[in-house]
């Protein structure tokens, strides 16, 4: 019996993109959050964490919305840059981003705020830079945080259906990832293949979170 990669494949690249400009884009907003003084910071902290609580169908449905070329983001989108985000695979990595954003920014957050300030102290006595001392002296220090995040958001984009489905529909080669293809699956009665899907997608994440585990064990031994 032959089987449909095609939706396996999509599901990890949108993951692997997804994750790495998380993985940009987290560290400094992390960093900000974790040093911040400024009276806004529950209120940006508070719509980080708001995917967490959020049904992602809500979130998708407003996702919708604003990408739609009939409302006012969508449609200056797509004028200004022909850009339609809307049932396309970019509009999948942007929903993805947003929607995993405190599954990268909460455990580096985290890192940074175990970090004794004495040592951030040293670093900028020694005459280092903030951009020196985040590279040389606070990344270094946080491996196993960048790697839980690293892991949490490609396993959380991985298991994606509500959003997905909202803002991208079921366009094979496009937006059918492997969380789709199972419902699909499963609504056609075929379960031999939605059983394929669901079998591969648990072996991937068992195997990246026992990775996860190892090293990190490993890490803090080292430490």
């Amino acid at each position: 019996m032959s089987h449909d990669w095609q939706p396996l494949l999509l599901t990890f690249r949108l993951a692997a993109l997804t994750t790495v400009i998380l993985l940009a884009t987290g560290i400094p907003l992390a960093y900000w959050i974790a040093y911040s003084r400024t009276r806004f910071k529950p209120v940006i902290e508070t719509l980080v964490s708001m995917p967490l609580v959020l049904p992602p169908s809500v979130l998708g449905f407003y996702l919708l919305l604003a990408f739609s070329p009939q409302h006012a983001f969508g449609h200056w989108l797509e004028q200004w840059f022909q850009v339609r985000l809307v049932f396309s695979f970019a509009g999948l990595v942007v929903g993805s981003v947003i929607f995993s954003l405190p599954f990268m920014v909460q455990p580096i957050q985290a890192g940074f705020q175990s970090i004794p300030l004495s040592l951030i102290e040293a670093s900028r006595t020694l005459g280092k830079s903030d951009l020196v001392t985040l590279f040389r002296v606070l990344l270094p220090n946080i491996k196993p945080a960048l790697l839980s995040g690293s892991v949490l958001s490609f396993a959380h984009t991985v298991g994606e259906f509500g959003v997905i489905l909202m803002i991208g529909g079921n366009i094979p080669g496009v937006t059918k990832v492997a969380s789709i293809a199972i419902y699909d699956e499963v609504e056609s009665l075929n379960y031999a293949a939605a059983n394929f899907y669901a079998l591969v997608l648990f072996a991937v994440t068992f195997a990246i979170l026992l990775t996860v585990y190892v090293v990190n064990k490993k890490w803090l031994k080292a430490g």
